[in-house]
Parts: structure tokens; sequence; C-alpha cells
């Protein structure tokens, strides 16, 4: 698609509890020329309510998804919203969606078995209740679903990826859908405590096999895993450093084949305050 889009990925929009903390923030990002705000959608039943509260707080910023789970939904009621959104907001809303872990689903009733299976189904009752494909992004890691995202939505959103994942999903889904990794980022040169942030951050999801076995498959291996992350795999990972060592982070992504990226700044694990400073010096180089 050869767009350069510069995006936000914040867990701040849904975490924090004052719609008009969240507004503001948002309101910021756009003046500042951010293209898209993307969110989790949590573990709510269907979507959170605060994804149109800033749709309807702002006036051009893109609003996504990152994700909802096809596990804590169902297509009639994100279609609707979805098309609500479309009506009152032409082209801001992107749903994104994803298979989430069968960890994360423990204790909750939920058998999770087929994960593809249950996506392509999701898809199925999204077309039936008249969402089309372009409005929608999946989450995708592996190739059958890069492969999915290609031909069932407007283009994949991976998460926690190295630079060579995004080339890999480049070329699994063709020149013509949009491709949209999040990255994480530590404005902070030195290597000692931008390294302990990123770990702080990157632990977690290094428990998820989905992650750590996608990782795999580009040569990292459990040593990598443990503690945190080697140095290496942070390094690859999550971008630290000057606003200009950031940059040049993010640029391998563009590079890789990266319509859009999705900046998440990491502020010690603190998702309830707004890292505004951050985003500003990022803009001022990048936008």
């Amino acid at each position: 698609m050869a767009q350069r889009l510069v995006s936000v990925w914040q867990p701040f929009f849904l975490r924090t509890e004052s719609r008009g903390a969240a507004v503001d923030a948002a309101t910021e990002l756009e003046e500042l020329g951010y293209s898209r705000l993307w969110f989790s959608g949590g573990f709510g039943e269907n979507i959170a309510p605060r994804f149109r509260e800033i749709l309807d707080g702002t006036s051009r910023i893109g609003v996504a998804s990152g994700i909802v789970s096809i596990w804590h939904s169902s297509p009639p009621e994100v279609a609707a919203f979805a098309q609500d959104a479309q009506r009152a907001h032409p082209g801001r809303f992107l749903l994104g969606l994803g298979a989430s872990h069968a960890v994360l689903l423990e204790g909750s009733g939920t058998d999770y078995r087929k994960p593809y299976s249950k996506m392509v189904d999701y898809l199925d009752g999204l077309d039936a209740a008249g969402l089309p494909p372009e409005r929608r992004i999946l989450a995708a890691l592996g190739p059958r679903m890069l492969e999915l995202s290609r031909d069932r939505s407007a283009g994949a959103h991976p998460y926690f990826v190295p630079a060579e994942h995004t080339a890999e999903a480049r070329a699994a889904i063709g020149p013509d859908r949009l491709l949209a990794p999040e990255v994480a980022v530590v404005l902070d040169a030195d290597a000692t405590t931008a390294r302990a942030t990123a770990r702080q951050y990157a632990s977690g999801y290094l428990a998820l096999p989905n992650y750590t076995n996608n990782l795999r498959r580009f040569g990292w291996t459990d040593e990598d895993f443990a503690g945190g992350g080697s140095d290496r795999l942070v390094d690859a990972l999550i971008p630290w450093g000057t606003v200009e060592k950031v940059a040049a982070g993010l640029e391998q992504h563009y590079q890789a084949g990266a319509d859009e990226v999705a900046i998440q700044v990491l502020n010690g694990g603190d998702a309830t305050t707004f890292p505004a400073e951050s985003f500003r010096a990022l803009a001022a180089a990048l936008i």
C-alpha cells in the first residue's frame, strides 16, 4: 500500500477511568498529526464504550481496537457497534480482532480450541451481519492467520514482533493489504534502565506460547526468553534510546514493509498515566 502512517498504541485509553482524560489525550495526538489510535478492547463482553467516546470526542484521528477478543464478543454485537461508528464517523473506526491466548481464558469456562477455525467462524458471522472486510483487521502472527488476514480483512496488526516478522508478513499478505505492527519503545538513553523497562514489559509476553513460538521461527531460543529477554532479543523487539535512535528502530519496520507503525511508549508499567511528552517528541521527529 506504500503508506507511511505514524500511529499510537497505548493501554492508557482503556485503563484510565477518566473519559475526559482519555479524550484530551486523543485530541492532542490528533493535533500532533498521528494517524490512528490503537488500544485493547480488554476482556469484557463485546466492545468497550471507550472506543466510541474517543470517536465522539475527536474529529479526524482514526481509532482501532487492538484487539477485540473473539472469545469475549459476538459477531452481531460487534458488527452493530462498528456499523454505528461508521455511520457517525465515516472511515474512522477499524475493528481489530484477535484469538487471544489459552492461558488468559483459563477459569473462564471457555474451551480454547482451534483458534484459527474460531476466527473463520467469527468472520463468517461478521459477513452475515454486513460488516465488510475492509473495516476489520486481524492480529496475525503465523502464516495461516496472515493468509486469512489477507483474504478476509483489510490486513494484519501483528504485536510484539521484530522487523523480520514485518518483512515476512508483508510477503504473506501482499502489497495491497494494510500492515500495521505494534512496536513498543523506551525513550531512555541509559542501556541499563532502558532494558529494565523493556524487560518489565516483555516478561509477560514471553510467558505466552503464541509469542514465543512465533519468535522461534526467527531463530530465537529459550535462552533468549529467560529473565525477561536477552539483550539481543530486547533490542530487536523494543527500540530504546534517544528519540533519534528510537526513530531508527521504527524505520526498520517501515523498510520491512509496514504501512503504519503503532507506537507504544513504555513508562515503567504505569498504564494509567499518558506519556504526553514522549509522544510530542516522537511526533516532532516522525511526522
